[in-house]
C-alpha cells in the first residue's frame, strides 16, 4: 500500500461515497470528509463522517475501516453465544476471515452445550448432538459439516480462510441461531402475553 504524504485537509465537500457505516450499521451516502492524496496525486484518501452517528470511516482503494458488520442482528441469544456471534461478525468486518471461521466453529460447541450437551466432548460429538436432538434443519447437516470442515482447516492446517468462507459460515450460523433461539423466543413471548 502506498504511503500517505501531504496534509490532511479539514472536513470539506468531496466526491460522494455510498457505504454502510461500520459503527452504526446504516447505509449512507456522505460527501463530507477529511481528505488527502497519496504520493503522486493518485486517488484521494478520505475519512468520511457518518451523518447519522457522526463517527468516521476511512475509505481508500476499495477498503473501508471500520468495515460494515456482516450478518444479521439476532435477538434472544444467551450472553456467551451473543458475544461469540458478534465476535465472528466483527472479525469478518476487519477482514480477519480465519478468526471468523474459528468463531463459527466454536459457536457450534457453545450452542450444543447451551442446549444440553455435556461440556468437554469432542467437536464431532457436539455436531452429532445438535443433529440428533433436532436443532439442525433437515437439510442443514451438510452445512454443519461444512463448518466442521472449514473450522478444522483453520485450526489444524496452514491455510487461510477467505471472505466467502467467513460469510458463508456466518450466514448459516445466523440462520441456526434464529432457528434455535430467536424464533422460539418470539412465539413464547406472544403466547405468554395472550
Amino acid at each position: 500500500m502506498e504511503m500517505l504524504t501531504g496534509t490532511w485537509n479539514n472536513v470539506d465537500t468531496v466526491r460522494s461515497a455510498r457505504y454502510t457505516c461500520g459503527h452504526c450499521g446504516n447505509s449512507i451516502a456522505s460527501e463530507k470528509a477529511f481528505f488527502t492524496k497519496t504520493t503522486g496525486g493518485n486517488p484521494v484518501t478520505c475519512i468520511y463522517i457518518c451523518h447519522i452517528c457522526n463517527r468516521p470511516s476511512l475509505l481508500e482503494s476499495g477498503r473501508q475501516i471500520p468495515g460494515a458488520k456482516f450478518g444479521e442482528d439476532i435477538r434472544a441469544l444467551p450472553n456467551d453465544i451473543a458475544g461469540l456471534y458478534e465476535e465472528a461478525r466483527n472479525c469478518a468486518s476487519a477482514n480477519a476471515y480465519t478468526a471468523a471461521v474459528l468463531c463459527c466453529r466454536k459457536l457450534l460447541m457453545n450452542i450444543a452445550v447451551s442446549k444440553g450437551a455435556l461440556p468437554n466432548l469432542s467437536f464431532i460429538a457436539y455436531v452429532e448432538y445438535l443433529s440428533n436432538a433436532g436443532y439442525v434443519p433437515p437439510d442443514g447437516k451438510n452445512w454443519v459439516d461444512h463448518i466442521r470442515t472449514k473450522g478444522n482447516e483453520a485450526t489444524h492446517e496452514i491455510s487461510i480462510m477467505n471472505k466467502a468462507d467467513a460469510y458463508d459460515l456466518i450466514t448459516f450460523i445466523g440462520m441456526l441461531l434464529k432457528f434455535i433461539f430467536e424464533f422460539p423466543s418470539k412465539i413464547k413471548s406472544r403466547t405468554s402475553s395472550a
